[in-house]
């Protein structure tokens, strides 16, 4: 099959945009980048001689080129999402990693910078995408790191995310703190389903409809999992210990007051880049 690479690009971008991708021209990049092993350099120098493909490349360019047009998220297709620098194994049975939650694993590596032999759990791990980020950004703290999640199929791309960055970390399939075993830890680290049902229906259709529902529901409110976070991690934490939780940019001082209910001090919000809350901290007594 003969054509150029600009050709075959153009299609892909004018029919992306004609269902209402936002990142039309940049997404029909990756895809094309994915499927013909073409570097940026390569295209600008190539992409107007004519070229001559094997049929099934070109299939697969346009079959992602559809997927994408039904909305399925870029992440999903291309398999993978950069997290901390890292990259990290997606698919339909996780949550997409995203650059907020960052936040929260800056301000815990930041926390523990000048501690040694620390031991943490991260509840709700989906990708696995923070217990890993801070095995392998904060060895020199993290001794012991647990990452627990009550979906089998999470917990198996967690599992190869670890095998793929060569990363310590025990993984447990438990719903929240159901089947955690007896122990003390240092940090309790979590980014648990927070959105209420009605907002769901009114995300974007990449989240709505393709990543997991499991992920995104946090009950009639949007605090179940922080209600569960904080009534029960006192048990699980050492004095002084801390509980970190990701947040929706509404949730700072809702959260904040469950802290304070079931026994933490020192708490703090945090905002992200944009100045919206995104992170809440605090302190066993």
């Amino acid at each position: 099959m003969k054509g150029t690479y600009q050709e075959l690009l153009t299609e892909g971008i004018m029919q992306l945009e004609a269902v209402g991708i936002a990142d039309a021209s940049l997404d029909a990049w990756y895809l094309l980048s994915l499927c013909f092993h073409i570097d940026r350099m390569h295209f600008l120098m190539e992409r107007s001689r004519e070229q001559e493909w094997q049929e099934d490349t070109v299939a697969q360019y346009q079959h992602l080129i559809e997927k994408r047009a039904a909305h399925i998220p870029l992440q999903q297709l291309t398999g993978e999402q950069e997290f901390m620098g890292l990259p990290f194994l997606v698919n339909e049975h996780v949550l997409i990693p995203r650059q907020d939650t960052e936040i929260l694993v800056e301000h815990v590596l930041e926390w523990t910078a000048e501690q040694k032999n620390l031991t943490l759990l991260d509840m709700c791990t989906g990708s696995g995408c923070i217990a890993l980020s801070l095995a392998v950004l904060g060895k020199e703290q993290f001794s012991r790191v647990l990452a627990v999640d009550v979906s089998s199929q999470a917990l198996e791309v967690a599992r190869e995310n670890g095998r793929r960055l060569q990363a310590e970390v025990e993984w447990l399939k438990s719903d929240m703190f159901q089947n955690v075993p007896v122990l003390q830890v240092d940090v309790i680290v979590s980014n648990p389903p927070y959105i209420r049902p009605d907002v769901i229906e009114t995300l974007m259709p990449e989240v709505r409809d393709h990543e997991p529902r499991m992920a995104l529901d946090g009950g009639r409110d949007g605090l179940d999992f922080y209600r569960v976070l904080t009534k029960q991690a006192a048990s699980f934490l050492k004095d002084q210990g801390v509980l970190a939780v990701e947040i929706g940019y509404d949730q700072g001082e809702a959260v904040s007051e469950l802290f304070v209910q079931y026994g933490f001090e020192s708490v703090q919000v945090i905002q992200d880049l944009a100045g919206l809350d995104r992170v809440v901290m605090g302190r066993k007594r």
